[in-house]
């Protein structure tokens, strides 16, 4: 019996983009043998050879930047603007470990036993990635970039609601001159993912896996590895706290708020999402920050100017919908939002929670789209014990006059990343990754260019 085929949907509309053929397992097997052979070959080239292909990369996404960016908008619904910097930072990143990679897969001199020493950064293998819809482009560059680098291959799983995307992602690094089988997206049914992901993991050709996603899937994904004892990186949720102290100049800190949380229509782990404000500044940020919000531009995505589009999927508004419900029915206070919109299942209303409590679902749990949850404190360990009173630990910003102050309460916080007077990003140049159900393991920076190597010791006496 033939499989159903994947659709493409475009959240905005609901129109059918495009359907896809999944492939049999002999397809996957193709798949996986080809990669494998392509591989060891790919290893031994130098790694200029590798890091010309990541500079040609570069140039073919900011040349097509307009176009791919309107396939993102069109798969997932990101607005336009914010799509074609989803693609130029793909770029960035193509850049920096093109520019770098040499360097940071050296070999490292040790002064240590024998006559020398030294540390030798040695591609694993075939890495196979999972990777969500959020920030399609983003979510698999910052892996392929420094995996190509090192000498890796890769096999891609992505999201199936960004199949266009997933295959423009394997058609511009052969546009850039990446051996043919190096890099290979698959197409599976969605009822076969599982078994298929567990599948590849299990097998020796595999050398490793990484995933961006839910706590479930990155639960899943880790039991796999660990029965083959293989290595992981998780990149799972977040939940992160927005610390204003009382000195903060709300000038400053209410804009940064409103374009941290509402950046990709709320779509995003690494961004504000619980805002913890000091009691005398409370009630004037609450206003503010509403009003702003309000002022955000709902529109279709693919017009230049709008803020908040819809979000990927009718089923994501749901959810976001019951998180919000649940919560005023525990006694929080919406400010503005609070609903549906009338423009389609997909669409939800920016919000703005006051009176939340940490068990509610708007602080409890992560929310995934344009909500914002404020919350206010009286001493620096409430600000602490509310923003560590959630199971994610992945980025976390605090605001202050002081930069000194805001860096002791931050440093309290349990996080991948602190962000003093900053919104939370994520930075080619830095590691990015989370603590606690937020993950584990390295993407990007230094770190990120050694996460899918061999650290061999060599010793020669």
């Amino acid at each position: 019996m033939t499989a159903d085929p994947i659709i493409t949907v475009d959240p905005a509309t609901g129109r059918e983009l495009r359907r896809y053929e999944v492939m049999t397992d002999t397809d996957i097997e193709g798949v996986l043998a080809q990669v494998t052979a392509a591989q060891s070959l790919w290893a031994g080239s130098s790694v200029e050879i590798r890091t010309g292909v990541l500079l040609r990369a570069a140039g073919i996404l900011r040349d097509r930047a307009a176009e791919l960016g309107a396939l993102a908008t069109a798969e997932m619904g990101k607005p336009i603007t914010e799509a074609i910097a989803e693609v130029e930072k793909c770029a960035w990143v193509c850049e920096y470990y093109a520019e770098t990679s040499p360097g940071q897969l050296a070999d490292e001199e040790v002064s240590a036993a024998g006559s020398r020493s030294f540390i030798r950064y040695e591609p694993l293998g075939t890495v196979l990635a999972i990777m969500p819809w959020n920030y399609p482009f983003w979510q698999v560059f910052r892996f392929v970039a420094p995996t190509l680098a090192a000498g890796n291959a890769g096999i891609l799983k992505h999201s199936p609601n960004v199949t266009g995307v997933a295959l423009a992602i394997e058609q511009v690094l052969t546009q850039a001159g990446l051996p043919a089988g190096v890099f290979r997206t698959l197409l599976v049914a969605e009822a076969e993912v599982p078994r298929v992901v567990d599948g590849l993991i299990q097998d020796d050709r595999v050398a490793a896996v990484t995933l961006t996603g839910s706590n479930r899937a990155g639960a899943s994904v880790a039991a796999s590895a660990g029965r083959a004892a293989k290595k992981t990186v998780l990149e799972l949720g977040g939940s992160d706290p927005f610390v204003v102290l009382a000195d903060a100049d709300l000038d400053v800190v209410v804009p940064k708020a409103v374009a941290g949380r509402f950046l990709n229509t709320g779509q995003s782990c690494l961004c504000a999402k619980r805002f913890i404000v000091h009691e005398s500044l409370a009630g004037e940020f609450a206003r503010r920050f509403t009003a702003a919000v309000e002022d955000l531009a709902i529109g279709p995505p693919g017009e230049e100017g709008t803020r908040i589009g819809p979000l990927a999927r009718a089923d994501l508004a749901e959810n976001l919908g019951r998180q919000v419900d649940e919560s005023v029915a525990a006694g929080a206070v919406v400010l503005t939002g609070g609903k549906r919109l009338d423009r389609g299942p997909a669409w939800y209303a920016p919000t703005v929670l006051v009176n939340v409590t940490p068990d509610m679902p708007v602080m409890a749990e992560e929310t995934f789209g344009p909500a914002a949850a404020v919350v206010e404190f009286a001493t620096d360990d409430e600000a602490v014990a509310l923003a560590n009173a959630t199971p994610y630990g992945l980025g976390a910003s605090v605001w202050s006059a002081d930069a000194g102050h805001a860096l002791e309460v931050g440093s309290r916080i349990s996080s991948g990343a602190l962000f003093v007077n900053a919104t939370t990003a994520s930075d080619p140049r830095l590691p990015f990754g989370g603590v606690k159900q937020s993950g584990y393991g390295r993407e990007l920076g230094p770190l990120g260019a050694r996460e899918f190597t061999n650290i061999r010791t060599v010793v020669i006496g």
